[in-house]
């Protein structure tokens, strides 16, 4: 499966971003999605994931301020960002895994390009 994840942009804190992720390739509906993070010089960082069922998990960084969904007819999965904090700056990386395993990017099969997310301060 292909991802092109686009949406990312500069917002003072306080403000929202709507990311997406478009997939391309393979049937959708069957694969597990996720959101990564990555800042310089630390590893890439788990945001949230959303299941084929639509169950969501989210890190504990994230729960309360984003939501992740999914429109399996689109081929698309969103991240909402609310509440924006400047520690949510980073590249961020949509994901796709055949089946469900961990919340660690190793666990991700298919990755997207990322896009920068800056919030300022």
């Amino acid at each position: 499966v292909q991802l092109q994840a686009s949406g990312g942009g500069l917002v003072q804190a306080g403000g929202s971003l709507r990311l997406s992720c478009a997939a391309s390739g393979e049937t959708f509906s069957n694969y597990v999605l996720a959101w990564f993070r990555q800042t310089p010089g630390k590893e890439r960082e788990f945001v949230g994931r959303i299941r084929r069922t639509g169950g969501t998990l989210y890190a504990d960084s994230a729960t309360g301020r984003f939501t992740i969904s999914r429109d399996n007819a689109k081929n698309m999965v969103s991240l909402q960002m609310n509440h924006l904090l400047p520690e949510d700056t980073g590249v961020y990386y949509c994901a796709a895994a055949i089946s469900l395993r961990g919340i660690q990017s190793s666990d991700y099969d298919y990755w997207g390009q990322g896009t920068q997310v800056t919030v300022s301060s």
